[in-house]
C-alpha cells in the first residue's frame, strides 16, 4: 500500500520485523515506521479486529517462500500408475499373460490399474466382467493389495492394485 493512497482502516495491530508486538497504531504511523526502516507493511491477518500487519521486507519474504516450495517439491515422490486392460471375453491364457505383466509392474514398485472395458451388448453382462475382475484380484493377492476396490465408471470397471508392504524381520 502506498502512503499517499486513501486509507480506509484507521488502526492496525503491528508486529515488528523482529517479531515483537508494537501494539495498535494508526495506519499512517505503522506505514511511516515501515518506511523509516526501509521495509514494507504487510497485512498478515485481515479478518482480525483490528487487522494484524507485520513490518517486513516483502521481496525477501517472497524469495524465501519460493525457495521453501522448491525444497518441498524436491522431496516429493511421484507415484506412477501403470494400466492393464481386459475385455470380458479375454481368454484364460491371455489373463495369465497379463497377470504376469501386473506382477512385474508391482515388483518394480508401480501401482497398477486393472481396467475391464465393455463394448456394446457386453454392458448387459457386467456380472461376467465383475467375476473376471475378481479372478484377476485372486491371482494377484500374493504380491499385491487392493488400494481401491472395484468400481464401475461408464463402460469401464476398474480396480487399483498396489505393492504389498515389505515385512521386516
Amino acid at each position: 500500500m502506498r502512503v499517499n493512497e486513501k486509507i480506509r482502516i484507521r488502526e492496525v495491530r503491528v508486529i515488528d520485523a523482529d517479531g515483537q508486538q508494537l501494539g495498535i497504531l494508526p495506519t499512517e504511523e505503522a506505514l511511516r515506521r515501515a518506511y523509516d526502516k526501509g521495509m514494507d507493511l504487510v497485512e498478515v491477518s485481515p479478518m482480525a479486529r483490528p487487522p494484524v500487519c507485520k513490518i517486513m521486507d516483502f521481496g525477501k519474504f517472497k524469495y524465501q517462500q519460493k525457495k521453501k516450495d522448491h525444497e518441498a517439491r524436491k522431496h516429493q515422490t511421484v507415484v506412477d500408475l501403470k494400466e492393464i486392460k481386459f475385455r470380458p471375453k479375454t481368454e484364460e491364457h491371455d489373463i495369465g499373460f497379463k497377470v504376469a505383466h501386473i506382477k512385474r509392474f508391482i515388483e518394480e514398485g508401480y501401482k497398477t490399474k486393472v481396467t475391464l472395458m465393455f463394448r456394446g451388448r457386453e454392458m448387459a453382462h457386467m456380472d461376467l466382467g465383475a467375476a473376471l475382475l475378481q479372478k484377476v484380484i485372486g491371482m494377484t493377492t500374493e504380491f499385491a493389495k487392493i488400494e481401491q476396490p472395484p468400481r464401475t465408471e461408464g463402460r469401464n470397471m476398474y480396480v487399483i492394485l498396489a505393492p504389498k508392504a515389505v515385512q521386516q524381520q
